[in-house]
């Protein structure tokens, strides 16, 4: 089928909930992919950040196609294997303890938010602290604990019990503290927001305050977690460990799975019951992840996404039009010169390259799997189309 068909067909068939890119991709391999008339791209989005190995991993095809045939799914009456394994993986991973699986990055951060009201129930206290230029998911409750009003204007009335903070300023954090707050929820790079990281030592201060004030620390790791900063969860960079943290996107290698794992304080909160999903905690889905923690919680694995990280950092830099690079691991954010970022975007998925936006910034998530001659390629595409 040609594009100009598929087009045709998306616009009679599909709300229209996304602005697309004139692109419609046929397969791929590793970093690379093909649209449905041949043509080649370098892929530095995964997917946002979802194709943690690239596309159609070996190893990755295998697990999951092995997992099909034996049985794709069961409901959550029953023990399923797969899904055992992963979750005693990402308990050791994490350091944390239990894990509860869904679909979505919304849908685990709807079972943290779950967690911090149940927590907070003890002392009355029900609020949440999230920061401004938050992004925490597309639900009515997960878009009212989003920090960014351009999100608080079109389906309101939005779930209430959400306070905001700037972001890196714990005098501010601390100024909201009046005795309702049961939690602060917080990502420690803002992806959406614009790939803005939180300083270690602001986040050090968030759990201090947090224990002194018997909050919950939830951290959002949808984005961050799973290797793509360089660590498997971010919040390991930074010395610090949380009661509860949510991830999704590149934990299923490409199928849809996300996770809400629960530290030592609030292990047994939930009773059978309390919540629940359809498809969460899926064999087949689990069989993916499974793979991909395997491979990614490895220390010398993650040692080459933290090199990978500043090898672009380095190269990025030395581009005349390049004004900035920010961001950790594979998770980067750059400030073009004289350039719209969406007008960026455009360019390089003529010229072949598949590329992001943060807001103002352009946005690389590419698989954690690229190597140093896919990074140059790409980047080779990515200066062309910036260049006066």
């Amino acid at each position: 089928m040609d594009f100009n068909t598929i087009k045709e067909q998306e616009q009679a068939y599909i709300l229209h909930s996304y602005g697309r890119v004139d692109v419609a991709l046929d397969h791929g391999k590793g970093c690379e992919a093909w649209d449905v008339e041949g043509k080649h791209y370098y892929d530095f989005t995964s997917g946002i950040g979802v194709n943690a190995l690239g596309y159609c991993d070996d190893g990755w095809v295998k697990a999951v196609s092995a997992q099909a045939a034996r049985i794709q799914h069961m409901s959550n009456y029953y023990y399923c294997t797969p899904n055992v394994a992963l979750a005693e993986k990402l308990a050791k991973a994490s350091g944390l303890c239990r894990s509860f699986f869904c679909n979505s990055g919304a849908e685990a951060n709807e079972c943290a938010i779950k967690i911090a009201r149940k927590y907070g129930e003890k002392k009355g206290a029900h609020k949440i602290v999230t920061l401004k230029n938050s992004f925490h998911g597309r639900t009515l409750t997960t878009l009212a604990a989003t920090g960014q009003d351009a999100f608080h204007q079109i389906f309101t009335p939005l779930t209430e019990g959400f306070v905001y903070a700037e972001g890196n300023d714990i005098a501010d954090l601390e100024s909201k503290l009046d005795g309702s707050v049961c939690a602060v929820m917080l990502e420690s790079v803002q992806g959406e927001g614009g790939v803005v990281p939180m300083d270690e030592e602001y986040l050090k201060a968030v759990r201090a305050l947090c224990d002194q004030h018997d909050m919950l620390l939830i951290l959002d790791e949808v984005q961050t977690g799973v290797g793509r900063t360089g660590y498997f969860f971010s919040y390991q960079g930074c010395g610090i460990l949380p009661d509860v943290v949510t991830t999704a996107k590149g934990l299923g290698g490409g199928l849809p799975i996300a996770v809400c794992i629960a530290g030592e304080k609030v292990k047994d909160i939930f009773a059978p019951g309390m919540n629940g999903s359809t498809f969460g905690g899926n064999p087949v889905a689990s069989a993916g992840a499974l793979e991909v923690v395997s491979r990614v919680a490895d220390e010398a694995f993650l040692e080459q996404v933290r090199e990978k990280g500043e090898y672009f950092k380095e190269q990025l830099l030395k581009l005349p039009n390049v004004e900035f690079v920010r961001g950790r691991g594979l998770m980067l954010g750059i400030k073009v010169k004289n350039r719209d970022a969406h007008d960026v975007l455009s360019a390089c998925a003529k010229a072949g390259l598949l590329i992001l936006t943060a807001k103002e910034l352009v946005r690389f998530l590419p698989p954690l799997t690229i190597t140093k001659d896919e990074i140059d390629a790409g980047l080779k595409i990515f200066a062309e189309q910036i260049q006066d």
